[in-house]
């Protein structure tokens, strides 16, 4: 038996945006479901944040998701498990009202909502499935990881050590060694793909945000007979960075169609031709792309305890956390990341200007 696997798919996000939106359709209808029809793949295992908002959701974008996924899940035949994440829940100290139970409600013949952790068959092949940790089932779901028969694990954790994003890792959550007993333990949470002994964070399986840029995503497919897991990459992407440099580049030959329907940025690291930068930015801005943002450097913002030299310049993450490890500090570095991180996520999910 082979079984899709989702998490993180996050309906609505960046307020319900129209890019977003048109995004999570072109992967479902041009790559997602065409692959699960071609493979014979009837049924998917879904690891939370289905939803985005834990709060609310816009209409358009429920409109939209039932359409372009929940339309074709009956269409084809196809089931689904699905545990909440937390983004799913409207509390955060207990999940007994979430978005799933609320609104997925029609589409219950196809969709099976795991509210407590349980173990499922899969022709043979068993799976525990956890939501979730909150206060209310902490107790419940300690005693499922210690107990629990099962060959592997899926769930929407939070484990130390490992990368929120690209080079950040998080802090605190459960230890590793929780899982050690697993096979195999598959979560979502994390939006970028990582692995480390037997525990993989699949990353979210469309790009949402600019730290998203360039970190390629995938949906899985698990065999069950061969007990195997199968990364299939979306070729959708959103976001473009350029990192500009006339002293070692020529962009005559940039291929500007690849910009189209992208949001681009273009980090300025050296533009010795004036006349030749403006007219690069000139082609990328007759592109169809979504927005344009130049970044060039930031000396005025550089303090007099970080070395000349020691700052380059990249998009807002990447600026910050070269700042921090210039700063001559006895402060705990990772924790203030760590810090920075929680920001910028909280931001992020913040109404597009």
């Amino acid at each position: 038996m082979k079984i899709a696997i989702l998490n993180d798919t996050h309906c609505g996000i960046r307020n319900s945006s129209d890019m977003f939106i048109a995004n999570a359709d072109k992967f479902y209808t041009d790559t997602f479901f065409p692959y699960l029809v071609e493979n014979n793949i009837t049924h998917i295992i879904h690891l939370g944040d289905y939803y985005d908002n834990r709060k609310y959701i816009n209409f358009r974008a429920l409109n939209c998701n039932r359409k372009h996924f929940l339309k074709p899940l009956r269409d084809f035949g196809i089931t689904m498990d699905i545990i909440r994440g937390n983004h799913d829940t409207f509390y955060k100290n207990t999940g007994e009202l979430n978005s799933l139970k609320e609104l997925l409600g029609h589409y219950m013949n196809e969709i099976n909502i795991i509210s407590d952790p349980t173990v499922m068959e899969y022709d043979g092949f068993s799976i525990g499935l956890v939501p979730w940790i909150d206060a209310e089932n902490e107790e419940k779901t300690m005693k499922f990881l210690e107990t629990a028969k099962c060959d592997w694990l899926g769930g929407h954790f939070e484990i130390n050590g490992y990368e929120m994003m690209k080079g950040i890792k998080f802090e605190g959550g459960l230890e590793r060694s929780v899982f050690k007993r697993f096979e195999k333990v598959l979560s979502g949470h994390f939006h970028t793909k990582s692995m480390q002994d037997n525990i993989e964070y699949l990353g979210s399986q469309m790009e949402f945000f600019w730290n998203d840029a360039h970190d390629n995503k995938y949906f899985h497919v698990l065999d069950t007979e061969t007990r195997s897991l199968t990364p299939v990459r979306n070729p959708h992407t959103l976001f473009h960075r350029i990192r500009y440099d006339d002293t070692n580049n020529d962009y005559g030959d940039y291929p500007f169609d690849d910009l189209d329907g992208k949001f681009v940025k273009i980090v300025v690291i050296n533009k010795s031709d004036l006349y030749g930068f403006d007219r690069f930015v000139d082609k990328v801005q007759s592109c169809k792309i979504l927005e344009l943002k130049i970044a060039e450097n930031f000396e005025e913002f550089v303090g007099k305890n970080v070395k000349d030299g020691e700052i380059s310049v990249e998009d807002t993450s990447e600026l910050l956390y070269t700042y921090v490890d210039a700063v001559d500090t006895d402060l705990d570095k990772d924790r203030i990341k760590k810090e920075m991180s929680s920001l910028m996520i909280e931001a992020q999910s913040l109404e597009i200007a």
